[in-house]
């Protein structure tokens, strides 16, 4: 078996019935952020960043608190949780790769990239490898298209001119748990 074989047999995408139960939101930090926001429901969306940044993530279980402190419906939460795809609903990796995957990326080559990504990780968008370093996210325009493809690392590094092998050696980083 070859290197890149064995990462990609490693770093399978993660099973939640296998983990266990998902971790779960205090409701009273729920709810204290809700105050925050002095309990409007037009505020919803800078709640659920607001939860976002204080978990990690926004867990399952915060979906009730939020609807009872805004006076929503668990489905008007629940849909623009899932409508937008900057929300998270699982725990993410220590490391968050958002590969751009707009028109002009995709003219330079993005889309060959993303199935290498998901062929060497076996993980698909929206996943984390099964030993949590590394989730793989799209987003559509970073702003830097005359660099393009591009990559967005853990929000903050934008990573310009990709090809498969300056990625190898992102994701290698990345995965060893450097800070490139």
């Amino acid at each position: 078996m070859e290197a890149g074989e064995e990462r990609a047999q490693g770093a399978r995408s993660r099973d939640p019935e296998r983990e266990g139960p998902r971790p779960a939101a205090d409701p009273a930090q729920v709810a204290a952020i809700c105050r925050e926001h002095d309990d409007r429901p037009d505020a919803l969306i800078e709640i659920l960043h607001a939860i976002q940044t204080r978990f990690g993530f926004v867990p399952e279980t915060a979906v009730p608190a939020i609807a009872d402190s805004l006076n929503l419906t668990r489905a008007d939460v629940h849909g623009v949780l899932t409508y937008y795809s900057d929300f998270r609903r699982e725990p993410p990796g220590r490391h968050v790769l958002r590969l751009c995957r707009a028109e002009a990326c995709q003219a330079r080559g993005a889309e060959r990239l993303a199935a290498h990504l998901t062929t060497r990780l076996g993980i698909d968008f929206g996943a984390t490898t099964a030993d949590g370093a590394l989730r793989l996210e799209t987003v559509y325009c970073l702003g830097n298209c005359a660099l393009g493809p591009n990559a967005l690392v853990d929000g903050e590094r934008l990573q310009g001119r990709l090809d498969e092998a300056r990625l190898d050696r992102l994701v290698d980083a990345l995965c060893e748990g450097a800070d490139s």
